[in-house]
Formats: C-alpha cells, structure tokens, sequence
C-alpha cells in the first residue's frame, strides 16, 4: 500500500518499493542504522537513501552544526543513523493504511495530537504557503502575511517553531546573500507534503 502512495509521486521502480520498506522500518522504530537498511532493501541501501534524503522523506542524523536540513550529513557508513521528520511518519502510517499519500490528513491529525488549537486551518496554512513559495523556499514575512490572511496572526511565532518541529519547513541559513535580500529568515518547505500539483489537488480538505 505504501509502494502505491509513494507511486503517485515517485516513478513505480524497485527503488520506490525499497525506500517503502526503508520508511516502514523507520518510521515503527524511530530511528535505522545503514546496515539494518542494507539488510532489508540489499543493494538499493544507498540510492533509496538518496532519494530518501531528496523528497525530505529520510534524514541523515549526523550533522554538520544544526538539525537543519541543509546542515545533514548523508554518509553510508554502517552505523550512520536516520530518521524521518514527524510529519512524514504521519504520511507513512495513513499510506500504509489506504495506499494514498494525503498531506492534508496527515498534518490535521499530527497538529491535532500536538494540541494546535487551529489545527483544523494548518493544510490551508500549508497549501498557502506552498502557493507563495518559490523553489521550495519561503520567507518569515510571507508566513507572517499568510498567518493573517488566516486569523492566526497572532500565532506566527508559535506557528513557525511547530512547523519547524514537525517536519513541514527547515531554516535556510548557509546562504548570507540569499538572506539578505530577502530581508528575512528564509524557511525550505517539505517538497514531500507538495510532490506534484496535478496530483496534490484535493488531497487538501
């Protein structure tokens, strides 16, 4: 069921059906090491990994200075660690279930759990921002304006550090330049909540 959710965005090839497995793995025990992925998935280990690791799906735990995504290390060492973001084991669980990959429920119910009192809104909050995004980056200003458009101008800070916990933005700080032009934080969005728009529409109640 999960081979055919991630199909829906992912070509349909053995690499998809391994990096299912990979994410069923990780997902029920928090965390893998290479040499349990190369045990399942055999020699596809380190190319589901890297697509893994493309589609924000599958992260390296060795960093080089934050938990940032920018900042993960993808080594292919026997003991080298990963992990999924929280929001994409929300992902996993409901495809496992109806082999359909719904950003939509998976954050209602991830926000619902956490307690968010406005859970309901963050797939719109999440489909606005992917509107307003370009190249998978947002800024804090344009969070800030989609936050009132929204009633939640209130919540912005609030907002954006549960956002950055579950898994659905990560800072982008290696690039000064980039930074200063836009004159603010400058946030990477999951492209796995997005995947293609043709195939995202409807999936956000």
């Amino acid at each position: 069921m999960l081979k055919k959710a991630l199909s829906s965005f992912l070509d349909n090839t053995e690499l998809t059906g391994s990096l299912a497995q990979i994410l069923t793995c990780v997902s029920k025990e928090g965390r893998v090491t290479f040499h349990e992925v190369a045990e399942t998935v055999g020699d596809n280990a380190e190319e589901a990994l890297l697509l893994g690791d493309e589609w924000r799906l599958i992260l390296p735990m060795r960093t080089r200075r934050t938990s940032a995504w920018e900042d993960r290390l993808l080594f292919f060492g026997p003991v080298e660690l990963y992990e999924v973001p929280n929001i994409v084991r929300y992902l996993v669980e409901n495809a496992s279930e109806t082999g359909l990959w719904e950003p939509g429920v998976a954050l209602s119910e991830l926000f619902r759990k956490m307690g968010d009192p406005d859970w309901n809104i963050i797939p719109s909050l999440v489909e606005s921002l992917w509107e307003k995004s370009k190249n998978y980056r947002i800024t804090a200003i344009q969070i800030k304006e989609i936050c009132g458009g929204l009633c939640l101008g209130d919540r912005v800070d609030a907002l954006i550090v549960e956002l950055k916990g579950s898994g659905v933005i990560s800072p982008k700080m290696r690039s000064p330049a980039e930074v200063s032009r836009a004159g603010a934080v400058i946030f990477e969005l999951n492209p796995s909540l997005l995947t293609h728009r043709e195939k995202i529409i409807g999936l956000f109640p």
